[in-house]
């Protein structure tokens, strides 16, 4: 008795706080608000990134998602989702109506990661509208009865976010708990196959952290029995989930939750100030963010501190400039440029501090670029040993390596081996060549082909741009299959990486006689697999090989648009390795010439058939591919938008006035085009839209892109994009958040990360995470949390190696500056 009578206590304590707060409001970016607390419905449909169906923001952090009907208690990544159709915002009902179905026939066994749907047919609709105070109710209707087959396995799901409630209570049905950082049975199987923990609770009622005022939910329903589950225990990504099931035999109001989050009385966001995370060249413009509650209009000034023996000594009173609004907040900016004494600095306003950061001539000299070089490069390396002193990051993996792919198979994540582009290779017959080289792609562990070429090119690129091709600070042992971190063997670090790409893509090239689309394992269970890279297959290639062998396959593919792609990256190769490696730099080239030569004309858009030219003419100065380039003018001009940066590099090797004059022409066009957007589109100075993914590589990528067109224009172009889009990365972002993307540099960064080692809450130095998403329609999001891969995911083929190569060029940039003066 005495438990529940805590219990209705709490609930009673809950709704007597909401009967004092303002009703729950639609908005007029269709959600409902009042301050301190959203609810949005279905504004994002991606469930198997948590970010979908009725979500609820509790004091500027999304606390629940996926509020939906789920046919599994505790659906994974490839569990059948829904279609959403329909959505109705009723403003005079303050009510919002989803409509929504199963099966999802655009994933139904089909497209880049197949969905196996069972044989069922469902259609509803889910109904949003508040109640009192910070109340809100969903019900659910169904067309037809649940067929009687699916009783007991169709529910309504809400997640909770574990990652605010670990050591935090739970009270349900009158029972107590606590959430734990570590899922814990006891195992039983459930009416639907999935093996899970015994529910941790179930009732007519629930209080999320009852003793928190910040993370307080009361869950409860007259109609339906509520169910709390631990979805960790199936699926390491998954949350906590409350679930009630579909009763039988009816469709309306099947489902009738009510839901009190806790309001605190006069609860506004608090000010972040938002700068980068590494610090400033001394000559560099330093322009700060301060993001704000909208409701508030900011008074008052950041102070800038610098650190010194006795403590911290006040230096600087800035003033706020309005900038706008931006997503949910209010922006300012404040300029402490003039301050170029050499030194560490912090800035505060109010209760709001950053890190400390630096303002130094050798700001970009160490601890910036090279982890991308020392640590994430070699950890990501395939095929080898990889040591760091006492720590082994991963073993020698994938000695198996490959098997021709069964034909006409739509694997997942995006493969699929069509008979059209058969080899010589038979199903399931060892390629040679192929278990050497390359670097295990993304959180997982596959090598794309555009993933080896781009890191491959954008190392190249920074051999062409920069002094680096001195630095050696690990040791690659390619013949005893070992490579040791911070071990220097007397060679380039950033050649033998670039060795180790092409043995793979080269590799395959020779091997199959076309490029592979890439290899990949050939089993979800692996695909999954956390842990080791050399535990997911046995590195042995059996006798005979077959379908139930563990080894990878490699696939191929007809695709003039990627193979143009690596031929530029090839091209550019062959130039960087011409000294160090005349042989493997021949064949580059040899193979960037036939790949040109056999893809060219097949393309439909002609960017990558431009790229892969202004590299061929790069590397050889050949004039039939600049005859070629010139005779694509009118193309160029149409896309120049997006390889205009690619052609201002070859401007001095072209002799045509009228061509020249006409890129010339629209570089001036794009040019002010460009600085438009960043002035209007974000306070950050860089064009900024943001997505459902993070948009750090994409502004880093610009970044890269930006330093080219400043180099080739810059009579047009200024220095600011580039410089702006890697302060971005660094921190001057959006969000509570600041982190540097870029994990272990600068004084807070992405230290819990989507990587190979997710599965530890760890990361890897020189990793570069996506960043900071966008929760639909103006939540700017990067949370603490390791199984986000569309927030803190590392890639190859540009994500940390476009970082790197835009701290060389700013480092470059001011160095080459302070020499000038």
């Amino acid at each position: 008795m005495k438990l529940i009578t805590i219990h209705f206590s709490l609930v009673f304590l809950v709704c007597s706080l909401s009967l004092l707060a303002q009703n729950l409001q639609l908005n007029e970016r269709g959600y409902f608000t009042t301050q301190g607390l959203d609810v949005t419905v279905f504004d994002d449909i991606y469930p198997e990134g948590h970010q979908t169906g009725v979500s609820i923001i509790q004091h500027g952090e999304r606390v629940v998602a996926n509020g939906d009907l789920r046919l599994e208690i505790s659906p994974g990544q490839w569990s059948p989702v829904p279609k959403g159709g329909s959505k109705l915002i009723d403003q005079e009902e303050q009510r919002i109506s989803q409509e929504l179905w199963y099966p999802d026939s655009t994933k139904n066994r089909k497209g880049f990661n197949p969905v196996i749907y069972p044989d069922l047919q469902l259609k509803y609709s889910v109904h949003v509208q508040p109640a009192e105070g910070n109340a809100f109710k969903i019900t659910v209707d169904l067309e037809e009865p649940i067929p009687a087959e699916w009783v007991g396995k169709i529910g309504f799901n809400m997640e909770l976010f574990p990652g605010h409630l670990f050591g935090k209570s739970y009270i349900i049905g009158g029972s107590t708990g606590i959430f734990t950082p570590a899922p814990n049975g006891p195992v039983t199987q459930q009416i639907d196959g999935e093996l899970l923990g015994h529910k941790l609770g179930s009732g007519n009622s629930l209080i999320v952290a009852p003793a928190s005022d910040q993370y307080r939910i009361s869950f409860s329903s007259e109609k339906n029995k509520l169910e709390l589950w631990d979805g960790r225990i199936n699926h390491n990504n998954s949350w906590y989930i409350i679930r009630s099931e579909i009763p039988p035999g009816q469709t309306e109001r099947v489902i009738e939750w009510t839901i009190i989050p806790n309001v605190l009385p006069d609860w506004t966001y608090k000010p972040v100030i938002q700068v980068s995370q590494v610090g400033y060249h001394p000559d560099q413009s330093k322009v700060g963010i301060l993001e704000t509650d909208p409701s508030i209009n900011v008074i008052g000034s950041v102070d800038l501190y610098k650190h010194d023996e006795s403590g911290i000594q006040l230096v600087k009173s800035m003033s706020l400039h309005p900038w706008g609004d931006f997503l949910r907040y209010k922006y300012y900016q404040f300029d402490f440029s003039d301050i170029t004494e050499p030194g560490v600095y912090t800035l505060v306003h109010g209760e709001a501090k950053t890190h400390p950061f630096q303002i130094s001539p050798s700001i970009y000299e160490r601890h910036v670029w090279q982890p991308v070089l020392e640590y994430y490069l070699p950890v990501q390396m395939c095929h080898l040993r990889i040591n760091e002193k006492y720590r082994v990051w991963h073993d020698r993996c994938h000695m198996d390596d490959a098997l021709m792919a069964p034909l006409d198979t739509n694997h997942f994540d995006g493969y699929l081996q069509k008979s059209s582009t058969l080899t010589k290779y038979d199903p399931y017959e060892i390629v040679p060549e192929l278990d050497r080289g390359g670097w295990h792609d993304a959180g997982d562990y596959d090598l794309r082909v555009e993933s080896q070429i781009g890191t491959v090119w954008n190392l190249a690129l920074m051999l062409d741009e920069f002094e680096v091709d001195n630095y050696d600070a690990t040791l690659i042992d390619q013949k005893n299959g070992v490579v040791e971190i911070h071990v220097p063997d007397g060679q380039s670090d950033i050649i033998q990486q670039m060795e180790h790409g092409l043995l793979s893509v080269l590799g395959g090239y020779r091997s199959l006689g076309r490029l592979y689309r890439g290899i990949i394992c050939n089993d979800l269970r692996q695909y999954v697999m956390l842990g080791d890279a050399a535990s997911m297959t046995d590195n042995k290639w059996a006798n005979h090989p077959g379908p139930g062998d563990d080894d990878r396959w490699v696939f191929t593919e007809e695709n003039p648009h990627r193979e143009l792609y690596v031929s530029a990256g090839l091209a550019a190769a062959s130039r960087g390795l011409k000294e160090a490696n005349p042989k493997l730099a021949d064949e580059s080239l040899q193979a960037a010439k036939a790949i040109y030569a056999a893809a060219a004309d097949k393309v439909k858009n002609p960017t990558n058939r431009i790229v892969a030219l202004v590299e061929l003419i790069l590397t050889t100065n050949n004039n039939d591919y600049k005859a070629e380039l010139i005779a694509l003018e009118a193309e160029i001009v149409e896309h120049f938008s997006r390889i205009g940066w690619v052609v201002g590099r070859v401007k001095s090797k072209i002799n045509n006035e009228s061509f020249l004059g006409k890129i010339n022409q629209q570089a001036k066009k794009h040019s002010l085009e460009l600085l438009a957007n960043a002035k209007s589109d974000s306070p950050y100075g860089v064009p900024y839209k943001p997505n459902i993914w993070g948009a750090g590589w994409n502004i880093q990528r610009f970044g890269v892109q930006q330093y080219f067109f400043y180099k080739s224009w810059p009579e047009y172009q200024t220095d600011h994009l580039f410089i702006n889009a890697f302060n971005f990365i660094l921190g001057a972002h959006p969000g509570s958040n600041s982190a540097s993307f870029a994990s272990g540099v600068g004084s807070q960064s992405v230290l819990v990360a989507y990587g190979v080692n997710r599965g530890d809450w760890s990361y890897i130095p020189g990793g570069v995470a996506s960043g900071t998403a966008l929760i639909r329609p103006d939540l700017p999001e990067l949370k603490v949390w390791p199984f986000f891969w569309q927030q803190t995911e590392y890639v190859m083929g540009g994500g940390s190696t476009n970082f790197m190569f835009l701290a060389l060029a700013v480092r470059d940039h001011f160095n080459k500056q302070s020499t000038e003066y």
